[in-house]
């Protein structure tokens, strides 16, 4: 069996999207490794660079296992600004050429704790073995120092997948993310409903865990925030039209479950060190992030 066909029939694609995030970055890639380098799990890293300035770019170019894709999403050609790209399409540059039978979503501002793509890897094959159409999983994130327990929310009463595993086939099915409607915001949560639409069921991995750190790049996530009322706006109109009976109110938009863990490995110590930040000053909103940053 040659190595695409084992990345096909058992390995793992750890996808994420970066931008001027070159220090946490690296710490991402490092948790990856930690994960994975170990295991039995064919996988492959794959980050789709925006074009940063921070050195990230010259970085990616000398790591021997990283793919990496290159979109200066952010330049000026011919004098003028290039028009931006959205969150999905970035995300789907990676997705569509990741040859593992899973696809697993992380954030370039995000720690893996130790088991959590192994137990979510577990977990993905027992219920395929069972017989069940389980399309994508949720690992549990939070994030640090903000929150003090472990979440996965819902949206509208299905689960959504910020952080965790998919199965390939489904994200083919699915069409992958919705690049038009959405530039940043509410693109995994739509995500979520065109799975669930199709058939796929959405699980919670009960034993995996993420650390995110969201003032990884403050300046960043303000800008993207700018598209959080259309994108929110595009999503109702667009998934009322299919679920007219649905309630898309304000009160019903999203609740959470909780999981409280104790990291014995401490993984969070190393945003710890880094925690010499200037929080975020806007009204927090219901359709929460920690998705990466470009």
């Amino acid at each position: 069996m040659n190595i695409r066909q084992k990345m096909n029939n058992s390995g793992v694609s750890v996808v994420l999207g970066s931008y001027n995030r070159l220090k946490f970055l690296k710490y991402a890639v490092q948790s990856i490794r930690m994960e994975l380098n170990d295991s039995e799990i064919p996988y492959e890293i794959i980050v789709v660079e925006g074009g940063s300035n921070d050195g990230s770019l010259e970085w990616l170019l000398k790591q021997k296992d990283i793919i990496t894709i290159i979109q200066h999403n952010r330049a000026k050609l011919t004098g003028k600004q290039a028009e931006r790209r959205s969150w999905g399409y970035f995300m789907n540059l990676g997705f569509k050429i990741a040859q593992g039978k899973y696809i697993c979503m992380l954030s370039d501002d995000c720690l893996v704790v130790p088991g959590a793509i192994k137990n979510g890897y577990s977990y993905f094959e027992i219920e395929l073995k069972k017989g069940a159409n389980a399309g994508a999983l949720a690992f549990y994130w939070r994030n640090w120092p903000e929150f003090k327990k472990y979440v996965v929310f819902k949206f509208y009463g299905i689960i959504n997948i910020n952080h965790g595993m998919f199965l390939r086939e489904a994200l083919e099915k699915a069409g992958f993310i919705d690049e038009d409607n959405y530039k940043f915001y509410a693109g995994d949560v739509d995500l979520s409903f065109k799975l669930n639409q199709i058939g796929y069921k959405l699980l919670i991995s009960e034993n995996s865990f993420i650390e995110h750190y969201m003032h990884a790049n403050n300046n960043t996530r303000v800008k993207n925030l700018d598209s959080f009322e259309s994108d929110n706006s595009n999503f109702i109109k667009k998934w009322k039209s299919i679920y007219p009976e649905m309630d898309f109110s304000e009160s019903n938009r999203s609740s959470l479950i909780e999981k409280e863990f104790l990291d014995e490995s401490d993984t969070v110590k190393i945003f710890r060190k880094e925690s010499g930040f200037v929080r975020l000053k806007y009204k927090a909103r219901s359709i929460i992030s920690g998705k990466s940053g470009e």
